[in-house]
This record gives C-alpha cells, sequence and structure tokens, in this order.
C-alpha cells in the first residue's frame, strides 16, 4: 500500500455544448439539479451559473436586446381646423330641414332662413 496521494489541480474547461448538455440533462422534463451534479462532480452553484448564464444568452453567443430608453419626441403647436370641414344641420319650427356646410355665409343663410320662415 503506498502513502502517497495524488492531487489532480486545475480547472476543469466545460465547452459551451457541455454546458448546454447538462443543462438540459438537469432542466430538461425528467431532470434533477442534484442527480445530474453528482453524475458530472460538479457543485449546484455552477450549474445555476451556467443557467443564467445561457438565460442571459451569454453561452449562446445570442445578442441580448439593449436595454429599454426613451426616444426622442418633438412637441408641435397643432394648426386650426379648416373652416369647412362639417356640416350643419338646422330644423325649422314648421319642419323644413336645412343642411348647410359650416363655411356658409352668416347673412346668407339669415337671408334663406327668414323666407322659409313666412
Amino acid at each position: 500500500m503506498s502513502s502517497r496521494i495524488a492531487v489532480v489541480g486545475g480547472r476543469r474547461r466545460w465547452s459551451v455544448e457541455q454546458k448546454l448538455s447538462i443543462l438540459r440533462e438537469a432542466f430538461g422534463p425528467d431532470g434533477s439539479v442534484g442527480a445530474t451534479c453528482q453524475r458530472h462532480a460538479i457543485g449546484s452553484g455552477m450549474l445555476y451559473t451556467w443557467r443564467r448564464q445561457a438565460l442571459a444568452g451569454d453561452l449562446t453567443g445570442a445578442k441580448r436586446t439593449p436595454p429599454p430608453a426613451f426616444a426622442e419626441v418633438e412637441v408641435t403647436v397643432p394648426t386650426a381646423a379648416t373652416a369647412g370641414s362639417g356640416q350643419i344641420g338646422i330644423e325649422l319650427p314648421s319642419g323644413v330641414r336645412l343642411t348647410v356646410d359650416a363655411a356658409v355665409d352668416a347673412s346668407a343663410l339669415a337671408r334663406v332662413m327668414s323666407v322659409l320662415a313666412r
């Protein structure tokens, strides 16, 4: 029997494909974080770090969307509406109905209404 102890040093390097495969195994439909960690001799903290990196797009190389920002807006004063954009309906006591454009000349309308009111 040897009294010599071999120390294996250094960090293991996991490829992106290996990390994603282990994540699928741990978090898949029948996955178990504890069993996966034991099978691959990794800590659960490492597994959750890889998961966070994968969700952020750091493992897959997918670009993250930029954070939301406000768009520059220029406010302008609205112009006045055009005068001839509507109609006016007038019903006289005699039952006569008159529809005119909103831009009708007031004096001409008064003359027409005085004739119709007779």
